[in-house]
């Protein structure tokens, strides 16, 4: 029970969906109540990983290049409209990272590098052939974690803050 008294940094990975603002700002009112630092995170999924099923083998370092730095771009506006929630509640710190690979695996090694003591993560992400191919992330990450996972679910959460 000590753990959940001292919460120093919350990880939440997003995906720049419309769900992605809302989880965020759930995690920052979690985060400003431990008075915690946050960390967003998102991970470019490797092409490795669709090209047998989708296109041929190619290497594509170039387009993978540019996603990464579309992707940095997309955080650092994403944040910018998050530090005004943030600062609202009480988070100390707004940091964000670009990874590219295994979208789980990556988040699961971040949130052991910054020794994250939460992480919270909205329950949808891949939908339909994807999500049966390579999984459900959330299901991994809470599987992987070696810190405690909320998931929050955006279809049903904060239904009166929607309304605003």
């Amino acid at each position: 029970m000590e753990r959940w008294l001292n919460v120093r940094r919350v990880l939440t990975p997003i995906d720049f969906s419309d769900n992605s603002r809302l989880i965020a700002e759930s995690a920052a009112y979690m985060a400003g109540k431990f008075g915690a630092a946050m960390y967003l995170i998102f991970v470019v999924q490797n092409f490795e990983d669709y090209s047998g099923f989708f296109v041929p083998q190619m290497s594509m370092p170039n387009l993978e290049t540019e996603l990464v730095e579309g992707a940095e771009d997309k955080m650092e506006n994403f944040c910018k409209e998050m530090q005004p929630i943030c600062d609202k509640f009480g988070v100390s710190e707004l940091q964000s990272r670009v990874f590219m690979g295994d979208v789980a695996e990556q988040i699961v090694d971040f949130a052991t590098e910054i020794e994250s003591d939460m992480i919270i993560m909205g329950t949808h992400g891949y939908k339909g052939l994807e999500k049966i191919m390579f999984g459900s992330v959330a299901d991994k990450i809470v599987r992987g974690a070696q810190c405690p996972v909320m998931t929050i679910n955006p279809y049903t959460c904060c239904k009166d803050s929607k309304k605003e």
